[in-house]
């Protein structure tokens, strides 16, 4: 069967590739992004220690287990890297935006799909959802399956990591009250959601 992978990662040969520069292998000079400030070590060291825990709680609540302590160390090696672009006063929020791209890309690296049945957007197949099987209750899930992507989104992160207010909207990247408001939404969806199952 021909199938398509889901994978953007997949790099096209090209004879200048098969050709590497030699310069490409010169010791490089650091540069002032890679070469850590005073204090850099003892904040990634503290942010680790701090917040490791909440990552790997994060991914397991939403996929294999087996690959949650990995995903997690990449959302540090990340911060690592980025360590100028994370904002001190909400660093937890800028893990938790950063985990969900994280945890976008593993799906998509394991998902082969046949050609016919690529989707035409990147919306999630609920079915598959990791977040939904590992909810018990029928109708909880069938409910949470109405609603949208980002709605689902929104409520498990302040069911699950506890998130509302300020560090919401930091995940989010919108204000206080857009967080607040779109917070508000969501439940009045699932509420709405589960009126409707409740009402058959």
């Amino acid at each position: 069967m021909t199938t398509a992978s889901t994978d953007a990662d997949t790099a096209e040969t090209t004879p200048e590739a098969a050709m590497p520069d030699a310069a490409q292998h010169a010791p490089r000079e650091p540069t002032p992004e890679s070469t850590p400030a005073a204090g850099d070590l003892a904040w990634f060291t503290e942010v680790a220690r701090e917040h490791s825990t909440a990552l790997v709680r994060y991914f397991a609540r939403r996929g294999p287990r087996q690959d949650a302590e990995d995903l997690a160390a990449e959302v540090f090696a990340t911060a690592w890297r980025r360590r100028a672009d994370v904002p001190r006063e909400a660093v937890l929020p800028w893990l938790y935006r950063t985990a969900g791209f994280t945890l976008a890309n593993h799906r998509r690296k394991h998902v082969d799909l046949a050609v016919e049945e690529v989707p035409e957007s990147g919306a999630v197949r609920v079915s598959e959802d990791p977040e939904l099987s590992a909810l018990f209750d029928a109708e909880l899930r069938g409910a949470l399956e109405s609603v949208g992507e980002r709605d689902r989104s929104i409520l498990l992160l302040h069911a699950w990591e506890g998130l509302d207010g300020e560090e919401l909207a930091a995940v989010l990247e919108i204000s206080r009250s857009g967080a607040d408001a779109a917070l508000s939404r969501a439940r009045k969806r699932l509420r709405e959601a589960w009126g409707e199952r409740l009402s058959f």
